[in-house]
């Protein structure tokens, strides 16, 4: 079994803001496989539960805000009786250009509260998914603002065209044990 875990905030004033842009990518995972969130309460997230190529997988969205994120992540490692390389955490970061994806095995927060959340609960060795959303609009306003800012229309697009498909094939391999650490562009 996997987990696609995804960090984000809950609730409507959220969506499409650069914080969740692992929920949406997960959404749309998702809907492919047409998998519904329930809510599960014990583990503090929504959880859709599916299967990919003969591996059962949960698509995990906590509803625990994101700077508390491990909780969730925890309590379903814990559950499961499952190793922390089984999971793969779909994040923001603001230190990557928008429109860039990095995959590392392993790492350090590097300023990301829900990072640092993470590994205080599951330690440093999982799978991340990082997903840029630097822009210029970050040297302008403070980074909390910049985070719960929502994408422009053209932003939206190329994440629609490109960033999701890419990810969700990152997620393919994920779960095929075929990941390697690398950095892929969109632009």
């Amino acid at each position: 079994m996997k987990i696609i875990f995804a960090q984000g905030n809950p609730g409507n004033q959220y969506e499409k803001t650069r914080h969740n842009i692992g929920w949406m990518i997960i959404d749309k995972l998702a809907k492919q496989l047409d998998a519904d969130f329930i809510h599960k309460p014990k583990f503090s997230a929504s959880i859709a539960e599916s299967s990919l190529n003969g591996e059962k997988i949960l698509l995990v969205k906590p509803l625990t805000f994101y700077n508390d994120t491990g909780v969730s992540a925890r309590a379903l490692i814990d559950f499961y009786k499952m190793s922390t390389k089984d999971i793969l955490v779909l994040h923001d970061d603001l230190m990557i250009d928008f429109g860039k994806l990095r995959i590392r095995l392993s790492g350090r927060d590097a300023g990301n509260n829900g990072v640092k959340s993470l590994n205080a609960y599951l330690g440093k060795d999982f799978v991340r998914l990082r997903i840029g959303i630097y822009t210029i609009l970050r040297n302008k306003i403070h980074d909390k603002d910049f985070v719960l800012k929502k994408f422009t229309k053209d932003e939206i697009q190329l994440i629609e065209e490109k960033i999701i498909p890419q990810s969700i094939e990152i997620i393919h391999d994920f779960i095929n044990d075929n990941l390697e650490p690398t950095s892929w562009s969109a632009l």
